[in-house]
């Protein structure tokens, strides 16, 4: 029997997607320059990820494996994932993960206003408990583009 009609098309296979290293305009070393808060922040999370890959877990591995390949250039710009990471972190209101997207965005040349707006969003998704998450990702863009 012929399950493929003009009705009910079987879906092509689609190619893998080609995905690449972002180009970064700064380093993470000329961002810690520029803020005192991405400075703490990163040396806390080169410290803590030391633990981490200590254990040699592979499960850990695979994990951030596939966390550092969602945010490669694809079809989507990395710019506008970690946008998306962005506005997801502070729905989730998680302060580690809002600091990592807003200085990872800032380093991939996303301007304070697409931050900014990218955090309106952020607001009407999560409601008034974020504000105190905003406040913070405020604070840093402050610091990052004056």
């Amino acid at each position: 029997m012929n399950t493929t009609t003009s009705e009910n098309p079987v879906p092509a296979e689609r190619p893998a997607q080609e995905r690449k290293e972002p180009i970064y305009l700064f380093t993470e070393k000329s961002v810690a320059e520029k803020s005192e808060i991405a400075r703490r922040f990163l040396e806390t999370r080169a410290r803590l990820n030391a633990n981490v890959d200590k254990a040699n877990n592979p499960l850990v591995k695979r994990f951030y494996n596939l966390d550092h390949t969602v945010y490669l250039d694809g079809v989507l710009p990395a710019k506008m994932k970690e946008l998306m990471g962005l506005v997801a972190s502070v729905g989730l209101r998680c302060d580690d993960c809002i600091t990592y997207h807003a200085i990872q965005a800032y380093r991939l040349g996303v301007t304070r206003a697409e931050q900014e707006e990218s955090l309106n969003v952020a607001l009407v998704v999560g409601g008034s408990i974020v504000i105190p998450h905003l406040r913070r990702a405020y604070e840093l863009l402050e610091e990052l583009y004056g």
